[in-house]
């Protein structure tokens, strides 16, 4: 499939202050690849409606529709758009390269975010019977636990550069800002991390990210 030819149908499922719906907004904008949004309140559950699980059967976001197939889970749908435009890289080719990112990648996605989504910390509140202070201390908790693992693999390394792998914003990025993004939420410090915040001031100067902030979002509230 061209998809230059069907930029119409690349439909972004997705909710304004999702991480993972964040992070597939900038890797479509550092492709340059426009899509139009489908957001969802996830409050009045509507990513529980019949037509949404139709979709994706696990009721949750992101999902990627693009030419009428749907691909779900930000991991899966960024490298699928590696291979939709090869161009502007987001994945390394080279294997050592590429396996550093992907352990960038992995320590946001299957460390931090799996613990500290929403899902998770309702069920602290409401079905553990936690009051907010518990909650914040655990989500507080597990960012400084890998940010400060991070901070260290950053800075030590000398493929860093202005960002997670060089000089130019790649996939590792995509999911660091919002990471971020969410910890400054939780008002996390993020003081012992120079390296993590140095490479968030200079991805957030442009303009691929600046556009995919949460509260530039149509359904921002």
């Amino acid at each position: 499939m061209n998809w230059k030819q069907k930029l119409s149908d690349i439909i972004l499922h997705g909710m304004w202050r999702s991480s993972a719906s964040y992070r597939v907004r900038i890797a479509l904008n550092l492709k340059g690849m426009k899509y139009t949004q489908k957001n969802y309140k996830l409050m009045q559950r509507e990513h529980k409606t019949e037509e949404f699980l139709a979709k994706n059967p696990q009721g949750l976001i992101p999902a990627l529709e693009v030419d009428g197939k749907v691909i779900t889970q930000s991991l899966a749908i960024i490298e699928y758009l590696d291979y939709l435009e090869p161009e502007n890289r987001l994945l390394p080719l080279d294997p050592d390269e590429r396996a550093r990112v992907q352990s960038i990648i992995y320590a946001i996605a299957c460390e931090i975010h799996p613990l500290n989504n929403l899902r998770v910390l309702n069920y602290l509140k409401n079905d553990l019977k936690q009051d907010q202070d518990a909650v914040n201390s655990w989500y507080r908790h597990w960012i400084a636990e890998e940010f400060t693992a991070l901070e260290k693999k950053l800075s030590h390394d000398p493929a860093t550069g202005k960002f997670c792998h060089g000089d130019v914003p790649g996939m590792a990025d995509c999911f660091l800002i919002p990471q971020i993004y969410n910890a400054e939420r939780f008002e996390c410090d993020l003081s012992p991390y120079p390296t993590i915040m140095k490479i968030n001031k200079t991805c957030l100067e442009l303009d691929a990210f600046d556009q995919a902030i949460p509260e530039k979002q149509p359904d921002a509230l």
